[in-house]
């Protein structure tokens, strides 16, 4: 039954009404945010990160240390059989069939809407299935059993789901890449990996790609799924291969590129890249621990910068622990975090992207997200988002080479710490956790006003003169934000993939010169 935003259920803990915006539902239980704790150390819990034992909610580390050696989320074992439930199965989540419903506007054929009643049924025996060292021989092959069914069952649940999305949305890269055959042909382990890379564009199935890599080596594992959809999605050849090339000693006058010499005031200049790093896993494959730790090696990099007296600055994390009673000395308030977000400066909860969600990257949130900040706040590092790292230059003037210069030095001053290197592909270039970022990983762009070409107050003219010049137009405030009132927009160029960083700078220049001449004719 539908609840209203007034509080209708009760805090397990508590007994008082929960109110919506303060409301955490796990398991079969709901609770207030303060309320839901570890029953042991009284640590506050994340949902998707908390075990459940006789009603009561603990954290991993105190389940783990109090019910069993392998306790995870039901008492499932990860070593038992050689089965680890991944995040997306650990956290019960199916194909949202309603979601499907609505933007396909057919109804479920009855084979796919049994499938989600048999998921549900075994959901409630995985809810009730504990392995615990008491168990005899008997009962723990049978509750095993039990979580291999269930875990086969989320196989064929998305199998079953994924011919209908290839029906139904012909536009879902993802489904249309994907077939019954090829996740087949994986052995087990690798299908459960596969699956959490492609579950995200069947659970959101107006999807246009509709897949994450979990790990840097899945585009290689992969590569028969993985491998048409990225050509696909970026116009490659069969044969295309990336290069890294970021000397723009030849690029306009010596390097420089000024738009000065084209009539033009100071613009909002900013150039970003995506990283990861090759020994983690990618953000939809990490779990807590790994987060944290991620966190941490990136700490050495960040001293270094705020050392350097051009750097300087300081690391704000949303981290609220670093785990058995390590404090994070670089811990900001929720006051602290809403006033960087409405700056600009820090990423907002990515608990709120389905997509995200879908994929496992939002999984943990906060822990292993902050950023770092240079004391001129024109160098940020955001860390934890969907690529670990998405680091970024940004200033007002009108020399494009110098934010391309700056985030160049800084990415050889992260790089040049022990223990950080980038995970790369001799085929895709950079790793990215989104196949739409490989290669460069790069965006590069300015707020530029084009008065004429909007004076319809939308962007549609100027996004039909920027496309043949390979640019992507979009709101000063992201994607799908309005034209500023002045008619200034953000313009980068669309090319990731399969074109050199000094391509890319040199496309901008241009692109801005080209698209000046069509403003001013019109």
């Amino acid at each position: 039954m539908f609840m209203g935003l007034g509080g209708g259920e009760k805090c397990h803990v508590c007994e008082k009404r929960v109110y919506f915006a303060e409301l955490v539902r796990s398991f079969d239980n709901v609770y207030h945010k303060a309320c839901f704790r570890c029953g042991i150390c009284d640590k506050r819990l994340n949902t998707g990160e908390n075990l459940s034992r006789e009603d009561q909610a603990y954290c991993k580390n105190c389940y783990q240390k109090n019910f069993g050696p392998h306790g995870f989320r039901g008492g499932v074992t990860g070593g038992l059989m050689g089965i680890r439930l991944t995040k997306s199965q650990s956290t019960l989540r199916r194909v949202k069939k309603d979601k499907i419903e609505v933007l396909s506007q057919t109804p479920l054929p009855p084979k796919l809407e049994d499938s989600f009643e048999e998921t549900e049924k075994a959901e409630k025996v995985h809810r009730s299935s504990f392995l615990d060292l008491g168990d005899t021989t008997e009962e723990r092959a049978e509750k095993t059993k039990q979580i291999v069914d269930l875990n086969n069952l989320y196989k064929y649940n998305f199998l079953d789901a994924l011919e209908y999305v290839k029906a139904n949305f012909p536009n879902n890269r993802c489904a249309k890449y994907m077939t019954k055959e090829l996740f087949l042909s994986y052995d087990v382990a690798n299908q459960d990996i596969l699956y959490k890379c492609a579950i995200t564009g069947i659970e959101n199935p107006d999807s246009g790609l509709g897949c994450y890599a979990m790990t840097p080596a899945d585009y290689e594992t992969f590569s028969n799924f993985f491998d048409p959809l990225i050509r696909d999605y970026h116009n490659a050849s069969a044969h295309a291969q990336h290069v890294t090339d970021w000397d723009i000693s030849d690029v306009g006058d010596n390097g420089v590129l000024d738009v000065a010499d084209l009539g033009l005031d100071e613009l909002s200049m900013r150039v970003r890249v995506g990283r990861n790093l090759e020994q983690y896993n990618l953000p939809g494959n990490m779990d807590i621990e790994e987060r944290i730790d991620f966190e941490k090696t990136m700490l050495k990099a960040f001293d270094k910068l705020i050392e350097n007296e051009e750097y300087g600055g300081q690391v704000y994390s949303l981290t609220p622990d670093f785990g058995d009673g390590e404090e994070n000395p670089n811990l900001i308030s929720d006051e602290e975090y809403g006033e960087l977000v409405d700056a600009h400066i820090m990423f907002k909860n990515m608990d709120d992207d389905p997509y995200l969600k879908s994929a496992g990257i939002a999984g943990d949130w906060p822990y292993g997200r902050g950023c770092y900040v240079s004391a001129d706040k024109q160098f940020i590092i955001w860390f934890g988002e969907e690529d670990q790292l998405r680091i970024m230059c940004m200033k007002k003037g009108t020399k494009l080479n110098e934010v391309f210069d700056r985030l160049r030095d800084g990415l050889d001053m992260v790089e040049s710490i022990e223990g950080i290197k980038f995970a790369t592909s001799t085929k895709y270039g950079y790793v990215t956790s989104c196949p739409s970022n490989l290669g460069t990983g790069m965006r590069a762009s300015v707020h530029i006003k084009l008065p004429n070409l909007t004076s319809d107050g939308t962007d549609t003219r100027a996004k039909q003169v920027a496309k043949p010049l390979g640019l992507s137009v979009r709101g000063t405030g992201g994607e799908h934000t309005p034209v500023g009132a002045d008619g200034t927009v953000d313009i980068s160029p669309s090319a990731r993939l399969f074109i050199r960083e000094k391509d890319i700078i040199k496309a901008l220049y241009d692109g801005i010169q080209l698209l000046m001449e069509e403003e001013n004719k019109v």
